[in-house]
């Protein structure tokens, strides 16, 4: 166990608990039963999809800015590239994009021709790189429970047999209790799920629950980020985290909130759009990716053509070689990145061919340093102090964090740590 999380005493900690006045609403008492109980601390990992820490100056988020303003927050950096599936993935291995393997929301390999990694894909070949950390608590015997969560449906460290309805997993560990992800089902039924959760008895209570919300991100994509649709889906996911702490305080069930988004959101338009096939001949390469970048192969023979095109000035666009792409976004050695990165100017958008119709709306991938790309980080329970500010930092830090909230021992050869969490943290002994 690390220093920190010995310190912290938090795997297995049981004590009386008081919930804090929640704003606007107020928590119901709890029930008799659930007064007398001591209950251990649970800790809640929450993702809101798309969600940049400038939402909370928008006046409608009373339960999210009341935990920031009693707990800890600060602008968290995404991992490049700042989509949904590679930053998820970072956040509950600590490591960087180019390490665990989920390099894109749609990737290739070469080990197998053919076949394409997608957002619906959960055979353990592409995820079994990195082992997340439900994965580690469940064999530690720390029960995990995850309310939808990138990769959280996979069984992970197993296989993937080939057959009928996309094959049979074999082996591997998945989270006691997981669902498959629909975004049919409601934010309030997400969050009610994981209060009947907690309403188990203590021997088969979950000490890790995930739960993720994508309406914040559907908007921001679909009308942009200072769209008053966007600003009402903000309002709407505030409501369920009040939500949440409402059922919470009325089980007595103290929990460590870890808030969190993958990424930010930019405005893009038709008007600032960049063609590739203005740019090299279309028979020089094929695209995987496009958007705020795009990673392009080359055809067979024509690497030198392609090589010439791409390395011309281009306004608001630049590509690089992958053994060429900047240290900076630690990005480029793994197998799965194709050979060509083309990344473009926040806001702008990489594209096949020239637009036909108008569009506006928003979207995320763009350099993870962009102040638009900032993501959500807040945090508050019986672990954290209140009133703490942190200064930007990496979101490969999270995951050292959870570890010492459930009582882990510190991850070996990971990409982040939990320094700066250590000031905003509780020690055990301050406790009592």
């Amino acid at each position: 166990m690390s220093i920190l999380a010995a310190a912290l005493g938090l795997g297995a900690c049981a004590y009386p608990y008081t919930p804090p006045a929640l704003s606007p609403v107020t928590a119901p008492a709890p029930a008799a039963t659930a007064a007398t109980e001591q209950r251990s601390v649970v800790t809640i990992l929450i993702s809101i999809d798309g969600f940049r820490p400038d939402y909370l100056e928008r006046g409608v988020t009373p339960a999210l800015s009341g935990l920031a303003r009693n707990g800890v927050t600060g602008p968290m950096l995404p991992s490049f590239p700042s989509k949904t599936f590679p930053n998820h993935w970072t956040l509950v291995t600590g490591l960087t994009p180019d390490h665990h393997g989920i390099v894109g929301n749609n990737m290739e390999d070469a080990t197998r021709p053919g076949e394409k990694f997608t957002m619906a894909t959960d055979d353990p070949f592409w995820w079994n790189a990195a082992e997340p950390i439900w994965v580690t608590a469940e064999r530690a015997g720390i029960r995990t429970a995850t309310m939808f969560w990138p990769g959280a449906n996979v069984a992970w460290g197993g296989t993937l047999t080939k057959g009928e309805n996309h094959g049979v997993p074999v082996g591997g560990v998945r989270p006691h209790d997981w669902q498959q992800y629909n975004i049919a089902l409601s934010g309030a039924q997400r969050v009610d799920a994981v209060v009947d959760w907690l309403r188990r008895p203590a021997a088969t209570r979950p000490r890790l629950v995930t739960l993720y919300f994508d309406t914040v991100d559907t908007a921001g994509h679909e009308h942009g980020p200072d769209a008053p649709e966007t600003t009402a889906a903000v309002a709407e996911v505030d409501g369920l985290i009040a939500r949440l702490q409402r059922d919470l305080a009325g089980l007595g069930q103290p929990a460590n909130l870890v808030i969190v988004a993958d990424h930010g959101m930019a405005a893009t338009s038709s008007t600032r759009t960049i063609a590739l096939d203005r740019i090299a001949d279309v028979a020089d390469y094929r695209v995987l990716e496009a958007g705020p970048y795009g990673s392009l192969y080359p055809m067979p023979g024509r690497e030198a053509a392609l090589a010439r095109a791409l390395t011309q000035a281009t306004p608001h666009m630049t590509c690089w070689p992958k053994a060429a792409i900047p240290a900076r976004f630690a990005y480029g050695t793994n197998a799965r990145i194709p050979p060509w990165l083309c990344l473009a100017e926040t806001g702008w958008s990489i594209v096949k061919t020239g637009p036909t119709e108008a569009f506006a709306g928003g979207n995320h991938g763009y350099d993870n340093r962009a102040p638009e790309m900032r993501a959500l980080f807040v945090a508050s329970g019986p672990a954290f102090r209140a009133g703490v500010r942190l200064a930007p930092f990496p979101n490969t830090d999270v995951a050292p964090l959870l570890r010492d909230l459930i009582g882990l021992p510190a991850g070996r050869g990971l990409d982040g740590d939990d320094a700066p969490f250590r000031r905003a943290l509780i020690r055990s002994d301050e406790r009592r």
